[in-house]
């Protein structure tokens, strides 16, 4: 598998004729791969750059951090004696305590120095100040220092000869506004390298070199470890060097074998190496699942076919199976659109109690609350360097606590647009990043989207009018909604990449039919007789001819769905029951029967007999 020498390596192996200082910032914690013995392996960022150095004749790497001091790398007694000798230090701890001022004296040898190539890395340069844009006086004189020198420093040839190059000051930052932001703007000798994430061949060469250490590797044959290194690599999207090898040493400890890649990555990402999604169980569960879905969401057999029909490609793994690293996404997506009351917050429910076992395994976002854009600090995380920052955000921290769950956006199109665009890299790579850095995987959950999309659009005249209603046949429906989608996706947000990454997804849902509406009005109407016998130890009776007036009274309009029906449920038979209740003594009754129903000026009243 070919190898590639890391990119800031070789800019910087160019730029030292040219160049007397580096910023050097962004993935600087992880490891490298860097030939060793003639063969690539992987390094801590010092020992990297101390080789790539000692290949250019580079014979001293001092490095300074505000905790330590200076120290010498690496720490043999060669370099030590050398360092000690050249720069009038003592390092008979191997380190030394230094001020800002005898560090800016350090500096001011190192760039002139003739008799040996030296560097000096500024280790935790980002905790140099508390905050670069109030500097103390010591600070801001330190930088004064250190950006003259960069203007005033020259290439050098030592005394043992060699290419003319610099000695050059380097300095490690988090982010490279950790450092005044004049400091590298109005000096054209300071160089600024940003270390990216490894991409894909890059984790494929680490992989080669990690596999080893997997069981069974020695086992397996040349075909099997190429696959199944593919799908180490595709696994680890977005992820360090580091993460690999401490995912290699969490497989060792759970006794996860090469065959196991996926597991192994999915523990490291998620936390957990308990599988739902692999359960024997599950498989027949959803198999039976349709007539115990019907049973909670009434009257949208279609919605429901479709929805089963994802669940099972997510069960067996086959979700983005189209793609490269599919492996990384959402296991389900699901945009259900359609009439308000009609099932659709239900049905996501039911889906989770399904496969999770528990509904509290389900995250809810009512995407309203995120209308503004300033809204998306609070549900991704602020930026970095922003107050709250450091809290994360709402749904990042949600899914980091429950990595197996099914996650609800309520009323999508009622976020900002921004928040929206973060919804691609979900979908995408499965993963989001919070201001504090932390990383939230979504490959183990089920994104569902909820939208009223299509029902009302807006006429020629920018009025809000009916697009679909009741009584219309479901593939009118459905070609209206779907149509209305894609011009909000397409038209009006500009965004249809978005619309694309949920591909055929979308679920439309029906009205509620009239049939439909009389199942759903009797098991609301049961719920209530439930209350009253657990709240008052009575029993309700409702004649048929009550029932009747009841069920015309609920299910008069049904564009508002099943929601509708409870309204006008509560409304007209559970307030007024109440009321006639609250004026009766209930001592020693037993039963309640609803004689009579009557409306005057808009005002329902029961007739009860208790007995």
């Amino acid at each position: 598998m070919s190898y590639t020498e890391p990119r800031w390596l070789s800019d910087l192996q160019r730029l030292l004729a040219i160049r007397s200082q580096f910023v050097i910032s962004g993935n600087i914690r992880d490891s490298f791969l860097v030939p060793l013995a003639g063969s690539p392996s992987l390094v801590p960022l010092l020992r990297a750059l101390w080789e790539k150095l000692k290949a250019q004749g580079y014979r001293c790497l001092l490095v300074y951090d505000p905790v330590d001091g200076l120290r010498v790398y690496p720490n043999e007694v060669e370099s030590r004696e050398l360092a000690e000798r050249l720069f009038d230090l003592k390092l008979a701890n191997g380190s030394q305590l230094v001020s800002l001022e005898t560090l800016t004296g350090v500096m001011k040898n190192l760039v002139g120095q003739r008799e040996a190539r030296c560097a000096l890395l500024v280790d935790f340069a980002s905790r140099l100040t508390r905050q670069a844009d109030h500097l103390s006086e010591a600070e801001h004189r330190f930088f004064v220092a250190a950006e003259k020198l960069s203007l005033n420093a020259a290439a050098v040839v030592p005394k043992d000869g060699g290419p003319l190059l610099f000695n050059p000051i380097l300095w490690l930052l988090n982010r490279p506004q950790d450092l005044p932001s004049w400091f590298a703007l109005d000096s054209e000798r300071v160089a600024s390298l940003i270390i990216s994430r490894p991409d894909f061949e890059t984790r494929a060469a680490a992989a080669l070199q990690l596999a080893p250490l997997f069981a069974g590797h020695a086992e397996a044959d040349a075909a099997t470890r190429s696959k199944l290194i593919q799908r180490f690599a595709e696994g680890t999207e977005g992820m360090t060097l580091s993460a690999l090898a401490d995912i290699t040493e969490l497989a060792s400890r759970q006794a996860l074998g090469l065959a196991a890649i996926d597991d192994a990555v999915r523990c490291y990402k998620v936390g957990a190496l308990d599988n739902p999604w692999r359960k024997d169980y599950l498989r027949s569960r959803i198999r039976d699942a349709q007539g115990f879905i019907e049973e909670r969401v009434k009257g949208q057999r279609r919605a429901v076919v479709k929805t089963l029909d994802i669940l099972k490609r997510s069960v067996m793994g086959m979700t983005g199976a189209h793609a490269r690293a599919g492996n990384s996404r959402p296991r389900g997506v699901l945009f259900f659109a359609g009439p308000t009351g009609v099932g659709k917050t239900e049905l996501a429910k039911t889906l989770t109690q399904l496969v999770f076992g528990d509904e509290r395994a389900y995250i809810r976002f009512d995407m309203s609350e995120f209308a503004e854009e300033h809204s998306s600090a609070r549900l991704l995380g602020a930026p970095p360097g922003y107050i709250g920052f450091d809290a994360g955000g709402e749904l990042t921290n949600a899914v980091r606590e429950k990595p197996f769950s099914v996650v609800l956006f309520d009323e999508i199109e009622k976020a900002h647009p921004r928040i929206l665009d973060k919804f691609l890299q979900i979908l995408e790579d499965g993963r989001l990043t919070d201001g504090r850095g932390d990383t939230a995987y979504f490959s183990e959950t089920i994104l569902v989207f909820t939208s009223n999309l299509g029902i009302y659009v807006e006429n020629e005249q920018g009025q809000r009018v009916q697009n679909v209603r009741p009584g219309d046949a479901y593939d009118l429906v459905e070609s209206k909604v779907r149509g209305a989608i894609g011009d909000y996706f397409k038209y009006r947000l500009s965004r249809p990449e978005i619309l694309n990454r949920i591909g055929d997804n979308i679920v439309v849902f029906d009205f509620i039919a009239a049939e439909v509406a009389e199942r759903i009005f009797d098991g609301m109407l049961k719920n209530v007789a439930h209350r009253i016998a657990e709240e008052l130890k009575l029993q309700l009776a409702l004649p048929a001819e009550v029932r009747a007036t009841l069920l015309g009274n609920c299910t008069r309009d049904l564009s508002n769905g099943g929601r509708g029906i409870g309204n006008a449920l509560e409304s007209g038979f559970i307030n007024p029951l109440s009321r006639a209740l609250f004026e009766h003594d209930l001592e020693g009754k037993q039963r309640v029967l609803v004689a009579g129903i009557s409306e005057e000026e808009k005002v329902v009243s029961l007739r009860l007999e208790l007995s």
